[in-house]
């Protein structure tokens, strides 16, 4: 499918998301949480890869914001396959419902791992896969869960960046970060932090799709409901936060050479 289905999906969400004040404090609260986790380097930039709706600069203001796609809210047009940025210029690169979008998710963290700054760090949060989050991302969204399909690691030797389709996999980041498998694969860096949030609050908004399950100012209760089901990650984790930070050990090409 056409890579520009993501573009109209962007529209859609940013008419949604005027419409949803819980929606937007969800999103604060999720970007809070992963300015926790950037290194303090002055040596390098911030940059949000698939900004979307550009709305991470209201609590990281000096983010980067880049897209496919050319939007007025856009700083610039970016492609995680091919990255205009020089190598080791980035301290903090930042995929937000980015990852299970990727096709060949071995050559956007190669990427990745060639514009990082040593010790330069790739944030990424993304849907968690937990009994409930069976339920949220699978039969009640549009996106496919494939949990039992083969992920496609490296890009094929005659595949371009420049043809990049739509995709999405919102189990892949469960799958490669969670478990065992593509531990070898993920050498190049170290998982400094992993969290699993059964963030009902923003689930219960509805998302960009959905009907709003509570009224806004039910917005402090949800989240209270949030901090106690955060200790049963299996049962009600919808969301996942993974911290990576660049190491020494080389990194593979989108074909997967060194």
């Amino acid at each position: 499918m056409d890579a520009s289905r993501h573009n109209d999906e962007i529209a859609q969400n940013l008419e949604h998301w005027k419409k949803k004040p819980s929606l937007q404090k969800s999103y604060r609260v999720f970007h809070q949480l992963i300015a926790q986790h950037l290194t303090d380097s002055e040596h390098g930039l911030t940059i949000e890869l698939g900004s979307g709706i550009g709305n991470i600069k209201d609590t990281i203001p000096g983010c980067l914001r880049t897209d496919l796609f050319p939007n007025p809210w856009i700083d610039q047009v970016e492609n995680a396959y091919k990255l205009s940025f020089s190598d080791a210029s980035v301290s903090n690169l930042i995929m937000f419902d980015v990852f299970h979008h990727l096709r060949y998710p071995g050559a956007a963290l190669a990427e990745a791992h060639r514009v990082c700054t040593p010790k330069g760090r790739l944030i990424i949060f993304e849907p968690c896969i937990s009994l409930l989050g069976l339920l949220v991302y699978g039969p009640l969204h549009a996106e496919p869960l494939s949990v039992r399909e083969e992920i496609t690691w490296n890009a094929p030797e005659n595949w371009s960046p420049d043809n990049v389709d739509y995709y999405a996999a919102q189990g892949n980041a469960s799958r490669v970060f969670l478990g065992q498998s593509y531990r070898q694969s993920l050498q190049s860096w170290n998982i400094v932090h992993s969290q699993r949030l059964s963030a009902i609050s923003y689930i219960a908004t509805g998302g960009y799709s959905m009907p709003k399950l509570y009224p806004d100012y039910a917005y402090p209760l949800m989240r209270g409901i949030d901090s106690i089901l955060d200790h049963l990650p299996w049962i009600f984790a919808t969301r996942l936060l993974v911290v990576l930070e660049k190491n020494n050990v080389m990194e593979f090409n989108k074909y997967g050479e060194s």
